[in-house]
């Protein structure tokens, strides 16, 4: 695995989970490096040799439950950087729409929390700063108030 913590570029997933009409939010842990306690998809570092759809696979099901049977559908967004000063880097975002027969999930210690709702509620949580972009590349954005 590549350690990206000091890295000033980083590969990342940023899945937004979907289940009808509903779309999965996290609530990052308070635990975590980057950005804690900040609501957002499930994402993971690009950080070993799996293909852009087994990381997805295999992050579903670490940090969800999720198994393979469960996931109906894998769209993949435009990519995109988001500079994050904080951090002192540069996140390449691979946004990836996941559409699931289930919202049942179990949670692991990477997040806290969890909510199904719509895109428009979305957006009144605190996000992670890319997510909305995120949600955009994916045709998911919210509509301005």
């Amino acid at each position: 695995q590549i350690d990206y913590t000091h890295a000033r570029w980083a590969p990342v997933i940023n899945c937004v989970v979907k289940h009808g009409s509903k779309i999965l939010v996290v609530q990052r842990s308070p635990q975590l490096n980057f950005y804690p306690s900040y609501w957002n998809g499930v994402s993971g570092f690009l950080d070993d040799q799996q293909s852009l759809i087994e990381k997805v696979y295999s992050e579903l099901n670490e940090e969800l439950g999720l198994t393979k049977a469960q996931i109906t559908k894998i769209e993949v967004g435009e990519i995109f950087d988001q500079d994050e000063p904080k951090y002192h880097k540069t996140w390449i975002v691979h946004p990836i729409l996941v559409e699931v027969k289930t919202d049942k999930i179990k949670l692991d210690w990477e997040a806290s929390n969890y909510k199904w709702l719509t895109p428009d509620e979305v957006k009144k949580l605190p996000l992670l700063p890319s997510f909305n972009e995120v949600l955009n590349r994916l045709g998911l954005g919210a509509r301005p108030l």
